[in-house]
């Protein structure tokens, strides 16, 4: 066994309230996570309020926005991955938290529809935080616990959402009051996460004592151990091109970008993709013609696989936070703070769900029958 092997604690559940060594990381990492979900969340139980407060603000607008506010996670996770590689999880996290709640503070002040599209594009890069977690729980549980210990971080952290459903409401129109409640309590989250930034680089570290933070020996693109795997990385940067296209075509037929705009902004996007599929080339087609070990080789199929359960599965749910307030809230004419409550029992099943998935996933064996099963479900 190596040592950075027995340097990783097993997941005890019964240790699950300690806050030291890995519970301690676990701890401050899925509050970061929970902290990134709210401030991400912020608009969805806020949306009637501010329609009915900002005069340039529409149903149709709310619905741009909400596009808005997942459209750059897709690249941002890309980037935010290679800077992990680079950094690490302190490093990232704590920058990203810190970084993103300045957006946050702009859409709390937005007084037009171009300073909240701009704002809520840039605030949908916090949603990258997830990736982040990730690596940083992986790195301080071994491999046999790594489902329940990232379970409970997923499930932890999702609750954000549900957090920003129940509470800011509650917060906007009963705590801060008037006019501007809503904009103090979207700022609430941007001040969270800046002082939380700094709390979590000052208290964590990339790696349990003694083990050295592994990164990949080339940088820029993913790496791949065959040429079909390499055509297969090159493919699927397409879906990440669609949505950003499709984005720019409802802004443009929205009448938020002119149509020479438009069309650069089409050119960029092909640009971007010939230079992450060049990218990708030149990183792996060097090491695959020289040979790859064995024990290095794995099959891209699988990463591909898992994208597509992610997609129908995370991505369905990102939907219907964002729409579920405003929709309860219209329908049954409930008050913001009765659709927050109602709406938020969607997302306050991912406390349960994700830790539950991660016990099945280390406790079955087969995780590919047990994601079927789920799939399925």
């Amino acid at each position: 066994m190596t040592a950075a092997q027995t340097s990783k604690k097993e997941f005890n559940p019964l240790q699950f309230l300690s806050f030291q060594g890995p519970y301690k990381i676990l701890h401050m990492t899925w509050f970061a996570f929970f902290l990134t979900f709210m401030a991400w969340f912020n608009m969805a139980p806020l949306a009637t309020t501010m329609i009915d407060q900002l005069e340039w603000l529409t149903s149709k607008n709310i619905k741009i926005l909400l596009i808005c506010n997942v459209a750059l996670t897709i690249p941002a996770r890309i980037i935010i991955g290679m800077l992990l590689d680079k950094f690490g999880p302190r490093k990232v996290y704590s920058g990203l938290l810190v970084i993103m709640s300045i957006p946050c503070f702009i859409f709390a002040w937005a007084d037009s529809m171009t300073m909240a599209v701009i704002s809520r594009l840039l605030l949908g890069v916090i949603g990258a935080g997830f990736v982040i977690g990730i690596r940083m729980v992986a790195e301080w549980f071994p491999p046999k616990d790594v489902g329940e210990a990232e379970g409970i971080y997923g499930g932890f952290g999702n609750f954000g959402s549900a957090a920003s459903a129940m509470l800011l409401p509650v917060i906007a129109l009963n705590v801060f009051g008037g006019d501007d409640g809503w904009r103090y309590s979207i700022m609430l989250t941007g001040a969270m996460c800046f002082i939380y930034g700094f709390i979590y680089y000052a208290n964590v570290t990339d790696t349990p004592e003694g083990v050295s933070y592994a990164k990949p020996k080339r940088g820029g693109a993913m790496e791949v151990t065959s040429f079909s795997s390499l055509y297969g990385l090159i493919f699927m940067q397409l879906p990440m091109i669609f949505a950003l296209g499709l984005l720019n075509w409802k802004l443009h037929n929205g009448g938020f970008v002119l149509t020479q705009m438009a069309h650069v902004i089409y050119g960029v996007l092909i640009a971007i993709f010939l230079f992450q599929a060049y990218k990708a080339w030149t990183v792996n087609a060097p090491h695959i013609r020289a040979g790859i070990p064995e024990k290095d080789k794995y099959s891209f199929r699988q990463v591909a696989i898992l994208d597509v359960a992610y997609f129908v599965t995370f991505g369905s749910e990102l939907a219907v936070v964002s729409m579920l307030p405003k929709f309860f809230q219209e329908t049954f004419t409930m008050t913001p703070q009765a659709a927050g409550l109602v709406a938020a029992s969607f997302a306050f099943m991912n406390l349960f769900a994700r830790p539950m998935g991660g016990f099945l996933s280390d406790r079955l064996g087969s995780r590919r029958r047990t994601l079927s099963f789920l799939l399925a479900g």
